[in-house]
């Protein structure tokens, strides 16, 4: 076996291989249909089932190479896109240069729609597409695991148990990080592991130290090291989270118990949402490389979430919600008029009662929290 083949995505030759597989598996045809067909009853779905197959076995198995299933996947990401996002803005992507491998280092607000925003920007201005890191965590059905891994993500365990088996993890997603941008491969990661459903961006030192864990017993200093990477902090900025709703209620046990339960299927549950819910606009703001001389892990962090708080625009979703959350008085304009007013108000009056609070604060918090420089008008 090769250094990172239990990570890596797949390969071209592999991907015939692959594709037969998901052809074959049962469970792949029911999340289409649960996914294509919410309000199907389960004894219609059983007529469903051949047709499925049937077109996906048309659609896929002339597909030889990555780059085919990713075209295939802009295809529908544009649809998605039409559906969900009527307003969808970029900015920063004159500080890049085309062919340059970047490692984008990315606030996380859904699990699925974010790296494909960012690929979404990229692909369509010229840039190649990004190896993307995705938990284990999210890869517990076989078939995700093969259709995230032939649309070039590579596998962050954290499920590994134990000291040694979690610095063993770290030391090798580290090796290929460096391995990808040595290769000429731009890299996307999240700031810090899991979402930030309180609405906080915040980069965690550990991933910047975790990028340096492999080049430590290099000739390069810890600041060479981070300059070579081509850090490029970006903000992606919804006005609705589509799985609001859904974290309100997280955030609320977890306050009251002191944790959080996930039901079977929840990761699953979330990732279909985030796909498929109305996110309103949506801004992806590109920031400009680091470089500078930086003394250690926190000095990286602070200075990647500069560029995401400078960087992220808000929506009238934000202020809205910070007026109610902070029990100060709402100016409308013309980008915060009353039917803006009015759809957040009614999304609001969806949630119980007592987890109101929390869905506030996941829109209220980036603007109440510390400042955020530039607020551009959304």
């Amino acid at each position: 076996m090769n250094q990172f083949d239990d990570i890596r995505p797949y390969h071209d030759s592999e991907v015939p291989a692959v594709i037969q597989r998901l052809l074959n598996d049962k469970e792949l045809i029911e999340t289409i249909i649960a996914f294509r067909f919410p309000k199907f009853p389960r004894w219609l779905r059983i007529f469903v089932r051949p047709v499925i197959a049937h077109a996906l076995s048309k659609e896929l198995s002339d597909v030889k190479t990555v780059l085919q299933v990713q075209q295939i996947c802009s295809q529908y990401l544009d649809q998605v896109i039409e559906k969900t996002s009527p307003k969808l803005t970029f900015s920063g992507l004159e500080n890049l240069q085309q062919n340059k491998p970047y490692l984008f280092i990315s606030n996380h607000r859904d699990i699925v729609m974010d790296p494909a925003f960012v690929n979404y920007a990229l692909y369509h201005n010229g840039f190649d597409t990004m190896r993307i890191a995705i938990g284990d965590n999210l890869l517990q059905k076989p078939f995700v695991s093969d259709l995230m891994r032939l649309n070039k993500s590579f596998i962050v365990k954290r499920s590994a148990s134990g000291i040694r088996e979690k610095m063993a993890a770290y030391m090798g997603l580290s090796s290929y990080i460096h391995h990808s941008i040595e290769d000429g491969c731009p890299i996307w990661i999240a700031q810090r592991e899991g979402r930030a459903k309180d609405g906080i961006d915040q980069t965690d030192p550990a991933i910047i130290k975790m990028l340096y864990m492999s080049q430590k017993k290099g000739a390069q200093s810890f600041s060479e090291y981070i300059n070579k990477l081509n850090i490029v902090p970006v903000v992606i900025s919804y006005e609705y989270n589509p799985c609001d709703q859904l974290i309100a209620k997280e955030l609320q046990q977890k306050f009251e118990t002191g944790k959080y339960e996930k039901e079977p299927g929840e990761d699953m549950k979330s990732i279909v949402t985030g796909i498929v819910g109305f996110k309103g606009h949506v801004h992806i703001s590109f920031g400009k490389p680091l470089e500078d001389s930086y003394q250690d892990a926190e000095s990286v962090a602070s200075a990647i979430d500069q560029q995401i708080k400078s960087d992220y625009v808000l929506h009238p979703s934000n202020y809205i919600a910070a007026s109610l959350l902070s029990q100060s008085e709402l100016q409308l304009s013309t980008e915060i008029n009353q039917e803006k007013y009015d759809a957040f108000i009614q999304r609001l009056e969806k949630c119980e009662e007592s987890t109101r609070p929390y869905f506030l604060a996941l829109y209220a918090n980036a603007i109440l929290v510390g400042e955020n420089g530039k607020k551009e008008k959304a």
